[in-house]
């Protein structure tokens, strides 16, 4: 055991021993001058902390000082009333301090136990109360603040995780202070009642056990007890102010001494005024003009040498941020910071800012929080940051959505309008500007508050600003998932499976790199497959891998494997999946079509009948879209990817799925065949 830790140790332990065994007068002066040192230090620490926290123990360190001011008590009064002394340091408080005038000394004790018990240990704990039940009520606000600032790119990971960790240390802090702060008032009621009780027995047992006289008895343990009580008071007092410093201290960049120091002295031409009021005193009243004069003086001289170092400060500072621009942009650096492009940007017009001012209740921070969260369940991947800014370059109510520094979607936003979208039956009186919705590229009309309520009537679906672009950057997402993740993410998604099944992850990396496993997390994204359960994706490469090195036909063999999360993703529970089919010839086409390379296999057919099989792929999936069916291709297991590879160029929302991928008891039914005449 470390010697400090053992030295707390003995500490406590002695504090026991006191309130037991009577000690010596020569031990209880030592005693109180540590004491009377521990409050010095405590004050001298609490004004030199830059902010509570720095100061974490004090709540603790409150009680054990407390608690040891209240032995010393007990072991003084043992002394006083049993031996009718209590060695020298009570003596000379007695005598010296109050200049052996026990009504004098009652009175200045009196005095401290008022400022302390009512103006400051009341304050504190006023303070302590008012500040735990702040910050918890805080809490909330503060940690979606954080949120925002980490979703912005304003903070990393691990600012976020410091910040989080501060809250809840001050949370913490703040409700033991507010306990803390009872056993300081009750300090000083303990104060005052031992002084009473020391006064009367000390009377008591001067005359009837010591045979002193009444008015000898009362001077007599009157100064020893008046001198105790000034000895633990001081530092009583001390403490208290200690407390108050600490609870107070809500918003500093400094310690105290820096804080007064610059903000009491931030105006130097009050110290102007003051000093002409100073000196109007002694002008205009009898107030000696001699003490008027050097203290108005003095605040004039410091006024004036407060507002010189002022100026000359601004000029250093307008020097240096010359200096720094210049070097700015000669440095290197300046040039590599342009370099970095963001993964996602979401840039807005000048209009549009009340978006993302909370001040104006704005809350798209919050909403494009929920967005990654949201795709984190649904794709199973961390969604990069998403930069937010306003651009004047846009026109005032346009936003673009940019996936790394390219612009991929683009709309326009009425904020004191809402997007209705027609049922399919279009209510003549329901008038707006018409407008198409950015995310499926629907019709739809941008009305006005007063129309809104005869919409929702007529069967529109309503919507507001916020939540047109919010869906909208979420679908934009969803399309160009499988571009946001690389070989850094997929390293990530790596790292943290392995926590929890590293035999399963070291047999994958073993065999695979960490690029071949992000080529198979980026067809499947691509294909909208959502990769959340890595660890059956792991089984399958770890089955597979070995056995191929085309990613491509891999990713087959993941699908497969993946055939439950398929079939719940594309049929609806208890209703029949619709979809089109490929007839034999088409699909013996493609399969006779496969060209194999050493950078992997394609298709390669007559560009008229591929042409065919589009054109007649294209009007089976738009029939099926207008019977009401999402439109879905189903085909044999060894073409799939080829028919991918064929319609991804002009059916890119179109799933295709092998039998393979479905479970047997999903019901398929074939509403159209892709047969080019």
């Amino acid at each position: 055991m470390r010697a400090r830790d053992l030295a707390v140790l003995l500490s406590v332990i002695l504090i026991v021993i006191m309130l037991i065994i009577p000690l010596p007068p020569a031990m209880l002066d030592f005693l109180i001058i540590t004491n009377i040192s521990l409050a010095i230090l405590i004050i001298l620490v609490a004004m030199n902390t830059k902010e509570p926290l720095q100061f974490s123990i004090f709540p603790t360190l409150l009680l054990l000082v407390t608690l040891f001011r209240l032995g010393l008590n007990v072991s003084t009064t043992r002394s006083i009333l049993g031996n009718g002394e209590a060695g020298n340091v009570i003596d000379t408080f007695g005598n010296f301090v109050i200049g052996g005038n026990p009504l004098v000394g009652f009175v200045v004790f009196l005095i401290l136990i008022i400022i302390q018990f009512i103006v400051i240990t009341k304050g504190a704990e006023r303070v302590s109360e008012v500040g735990a039940r702040f910050t918890l009520d805080a809490m909330p606000g503060k940690q979606m603040s954080i949120d925002a600032d980490l979703n912005a790119g304003m903070i990393s990971d691990i600012e976020a995780k410091e910040r989080r960790e501060k809250i809840e240390k001050e949370a913490d802090f703040y409700g033991a202070m507010d306990g803390a702060s009872k056993f300081v008032k009750g300090d000083a009621i303990a104060g005052i009642v031992i002084v009473i009780i020391n006064i009367i027995f000390g009377l008591v047992i001067g005359m009837m056990q010591m045979g002193m006289s009444l008015s000898d008895s009362a001077n007599h343990f009157t100064l020893l007890t008046v001198g105790d009580g000034l000895v633990s008071q001081i530092p009583a007092l001390i403490i208290s102010t200690a407390t108050g410093i600490i609870v107070t201290r809500a918003a500093s960049d400094g310690n105290l001494g820096q804080d007064i120091t610059k903000q009491l002295l931030a105006y130097p031409k009050m110290l102007y005024v003051a000093s002409g009021t100073i000196l109007a005193l002694g002008l205009l009243t009898p107030i000696s003009l001699i003490v008027t004069s050097i203290i108005a003086g003095v605040l004039a001289f410091g006024g004036y040498h407060l507002s010189q170092g002022e100026q000359k400060q601004l000029a250093e500072e307008e020097k240096e941020e010359a200096s720094d621009e210049s070097e700015d942009l000669k440095s290197p650096e300046s040039v590599v910071n342009l370099l970095q492009i963001d993964p996602i940007e979401f840039e807005f017009g000048y209009g549009l800012i009340p978006l993302a001012d909370t001040n104006q209740g704005g809350d798209l921070l919050d909403r494009v929080v929920m967005i990654r969260r949201q795709m984190a369940l649904e794709l199973g991947m961390v969604v990069p940051v998403i930069r937010i800014r306003d651009n004047i370059q846009l026109q005032p109510n346009e936003y673009t959505i940019k996936i790394k520094g390219n612009e991929v979607a683009k709309g326009e936003l009425l904020l004191d309008h809402y997007m209705a979208m027609s049922p399919g039956v279009e209510d003549e009186s329901v008038v707006g500007i018409e407008t198409v919705e950015p995310a499926f590229g629907l019709p739809a009309l941008w009305i006005s508050e007063e129309m809104k309520e005869q919409a929702e009537l007529s069967g529109y679906t309503v919507v507001d600003p916020p939540s047109v672009v919010s869906t909208h950057l979420t679908e934009v997402i969803k399309r160009h998932a499988h571009e946001l993740i690389g070989r850094q993410e997929t390293k990530q998604l790596v790292d943290h499976l392995k926590e929890a099944y590293p035999a399963l992850v070291e047999e994958v990396t073993n065999t695979l790199s960490i690029g071949e496993i992000q080529k198979v997390l980026t067809n499947l994204l691509k294909e909208h497959i959502s990769i959340r359960n890595l660890p059956t994706i792991f089984e399958t490469i770890a089955d597979y891998g070995q056995m191929t090195k085309d990613m491509d036909l891999l990713t087959e063999y993941v699908r497969q494997s993946l055939s439950r999360q398929i079939s719940k993703q594309f049929a609806q529970q208890g209703e029949p999946l619709y979809v089109v089919t490929l007839s034999g010839m088409v699909e013996k086409m493609i399969a006779d079509g496969v060209q194999q390379t050493e950078h992997g296999n394609f298709v390669s057919i007559d560009p008229d009948q591929s042409q065919k099989i589009i054109e007649a792929a294209a009007q089976e999936a738009d029939r099926l879209s207008q019977m009401g069916q999402p439109p879905v291709i189903l085909c044999s297991p060894a073409v799939r990817m080829y028919v991918r590879q064929l319609l991804e160029r002009y059916l890119p929302q179109v799933p295709i799925l092998s039998y393979n991928e479905l479970e047997a008891n999903v019901e398929v039914q074939s509403v159209g065949v892709v047969n080019p005449s």
